[in-house]
């Protein structure tokens, strides 16, 4: 582990001289190009995924071979799916997806923290569009690890037309991906996060009931209050959500020292913002949804923290850009050193103990 560790800052290095969003570029080129390498492919997933039955959940109809999944933002236009397993993920979402393709915010609109292994990004929903998406979809799902598409308004939409974008992005992706995901909190679409309230959520997921009976969640931002987050939680779940996403990036920019004040924060740096936002939301909503918790997850200790307080599944983006690809494989061994030392047999034991 030491020296794959080793590896990767060594490769840092050279990646970290780039701007952020040059190296991300690079990288995705990479793990666009090595699924044409099976054999190589399958030798990396033999090193990197955790194959233990104590992390093993059915979903939705759907294994989930390990709870730790790619959070959205990172695999944008669904080209790099079929690497995934190599790098140790239990599932990926993908996007965020809109109807039409749109190139988002002027550049520069990634920037990295290394002290505070924080991003802030402001990139705005830049993406290939739904038709295109829709195709690479197309050719590998079922895939073997679930897939779910995070779908968001385009920019030109006025608030009042939201709902249409929406819809259409449900209609046109519910029979390729496993769940989907309605981003309404991102801080990068002028107006987005005012569609944050009750009778768009109202409207939109019971649309979304009459669409489709694949999984549809809502994903929260932090930057509202604890009580709004509860409250909009409760009635998308009564509206027909079948769980909550906690959180999206944070405006918070105190968090963050030196931050451009532009976009928002992921990473260290909103942990535990991040948290008392799923943990608040949690105390009122388990055991009667389903919970991923995003948000400044960096190792085992903080994904098993939000496991025990309530979710099923985590996710991670900004670390693994700090940390690397054995990240993954990292968390969920500490996953079950953990479980074992409380006594647990299986994840699901552990799962919202600290609400019991």
């Amino acid at each position: 582990m030491k020296r794959e560790m080793f590896h990767y800052q060594s490769l840092k290095k050279y990646l970290f001289k780039l701007d952020p969003e040059s190296s991300h570029d690079v990288s995705e080129f990479v793990l666009r190009k090595a699924k044409h390498i099976p054999f190589c492919l399958s030798l990396i997933k033999r090193k990197n995924f955790i194959t233990n039955h104590s992390l093993k959940q059915n979903i939705f109809g759907r294994e989930f071979l390990n709870p730790v999944g790619l959070a959205a933002g990172f695999d944008k236009n669904a080209t790099i799916i079929e690497t995934m397993p190599a790098l140790g993920f239990g599932f990926v979402e993908v996007g965020t997806v809109t109807p039409e393709p749109q190139s988002g915010n002027p550049k520069p609109r990634l920037f990295r923290f290394p002290k505070e292994e924080s991003l802030e990004n402001s990139m705005g929903f830049n993406n290939d569009g739904m038709v295109s998406i829709q195709k690479r979809l197309r050719k590998v799902y079922p895939f073997t690890l679930p897939i779910g598409v995070n779908i968001g308004k385009n920019r030109t939409t006025r608030d009042d037309k939201a709902i249409e974008d929406y819809t259409n992005l449900i209609e046109g992706f519910k029979d390729f991906c496993d769940y989907l995901v309605i981003n309404i909190s991102s801080p990068n679409t002028p107006g987005l996060r005012e569609l944050q309230n009750e009778v768009f959520i109202k409207s939109l997921f019971s649309i979304a009931k009459q669409v489709t009976s694949k999984p549809v969640f809502l994903k929260i931002s932090p930057d509202i209050e604890a009580s709004e987050a509860v409250s909009l939680s409760s009635i998308a779940v009564q509206y027909g959500a079948s769980g909550i996403i906690a959180t999206n990036t944070s405006v918070e920019y105190t968090l963050l020292p030196n931050a451009k004040k532009i976009g928002g924060i992921s990473g260290r740096a909103i942990k535990d913002k991040s948290f008392h936002t799923f943990d608040e939301i949690a105390k009122e909503l388990y055991g009667k949804t389903l919970f991923i918790s995003v948000g400044g997850i960096d190792s085992g200790v903080e994904a098993y923290r939000r496991i025990k307080a309530g979710a099923s599944l985590v996710q991670i983006y900004t670390a693994l850009i700090f940390h690397g690809p054995s990240l993954v494989k990292r968390i969920n061994e500490e996953i079950l050193n953990l479980l074992s030392k409380d006594g647990f047999n299986h994840i699901s034991e552990a799962i919202g103990s600290d609400r019991r």
